[in-house]
């Protein structure tokens, strides 16, 4: 799998009208989250950034969205539609309040999306891939950092890594196999493609929260860890990001894990679930696949093993026994949150 998900940016006809409260309770973050067509990381990230939150709460301690959090809320979703970057659009949100709409400010870019980047055939994308590109192919790493961190926060995690990280990504390295055609270009966009690898490395890293300190043993982990030869690991460190933004435990071991190394450390955290990435066909490793997913632990009569997903476009359509699939990082969090919550 590319691991993405499918969270993009509402546009306006969707939000068209607010979100209906029954009796005045108010909507819960993930409902309002689905009409608005964005995920709920997004909207608890612009409550803690912008203080675009949910001010009501049940009598067991809940916050609710009231009426006037959806308006305000929409108002929000309609300026960042038009370009505006999501802290303008949160303040002047908030300063119109729920009976008007809010002005939009003069430094608002002008909407659409962008069919050109420079040189990079980026293709019909948001407008965020056109301008990460242009500093990419400028080697601009203050421009990149900032591009990647706005991104983050306007769209979520999530979908800023499939909206806007894995298309500039794929262009990128598009056009560097196309410059290796030509021996006499074959090195103009290598510096392009590892400059911008890792600046989008450092955002996802940047965008997971610090691990706490344990206050009780975790009950079971995720193992992450690329088959033995593989060495992309971005989809991985989203993944990894993702399921700390969701409180999961979670372990990375990163790039070309020795089959001995995976079993040990799989035989030593007793893991929920391991994820195996394989970029390409030649990597995949459908033994090792099996062999972790034949471990076994515990007392005699309770004995279990980890879950075994199989990322990564190197995997064939054929799986193994008992083995998951999923496709994309929305896939991969919810097979996952489900492993979690089923315990």
């Amino acid at each position: 799998m590319t691991i993405a998900d499918s969270g993009a940016q509402p546009s306006p006809a969707r939000l068209g009208t607010p979100v209906g409260t029954p009796g005045g309770a108010g909507v819960t973050t993930g409902v309002l989250a689905r009409c608005l067509g964005v995920s709920p990381m997004t909207l608890r990230s612009w409550d803690r950034r912008y203080g675009i939150g949910p001010t009501a709460r049940t009598q067991g301690g809940h916050r609710r969205w009231t009426p006037a959090d959806v308006v305000t809320v929409q108002q929000m979703c309609r300026l960042m539609a038009t370009g505006v970057p999501p802290a303008d659009a949160a303040r002047a949100a908030r300063a119109a309040g729920p009976d008007r709409p809010p002005p939009v400010p003069e430094s608002a870019p002008p909407p659409g999306r962008s069919r050109a980047a420079g040189a990079l055939p980026l293709g019909d994308v948001r407008q965020e891939c056109r301008g990460l590109a242009r500093a990419a192919v400028r080697l601009d790493a203050p421009a990149l950092d900032e591009r990647l961190t706005a991104a983050v926060a306007r769209h979520g995690l999530v979908a800023a890594w499939e909206d806007v990280m894995v298309p500039t990504l794929r262009a990128v390295g598009r056009r560097w196999a196309s410059a290796a055609e030509q021996a006499d270009r074959a090195e103009q966009y290598v510096e392009v493609e590892h400059l911008l690898a890792w600046h989008v490395s450092t955002a996802l890293r940047r965008s997971a929260p610090p691990a706490p300190p344990p206050a009780a043993p975790a009950p079971g982990r995720t193992l992450l860890a690329c088959v033995p030869g593989e060495q992309h690991t971005l989809a991985l460190e989203a993944l990894y990001a993702a399921l700390t933004l969701e409180g999961l435990p979670v372990r990375m071991l990163g790039a070309a894990v020795p089959p001995e190394a995976l079993d040990a450390a799989v035989r030593r955290l007793g893991p929920v679930a391991v994820v195996l990435w394989a970029q390409e066909s030649v990597r995949a490793a459908p033994a090792l696949a099996r062999h972790v997913a034949g471990a076994r632990w515990g007392m005699k009569g309770i004995r279990r093993g980890p879950v075994v997903l199989l990322c990564g476009p190197g995997w064939g359509r054929s799986l193994p026994a008992g083995m998951l699939r999923p496709h994309g990082l929305s896939q991969a969090v919810e097979a996952l949150r489900g492993l979690y919550t089923a315990r």
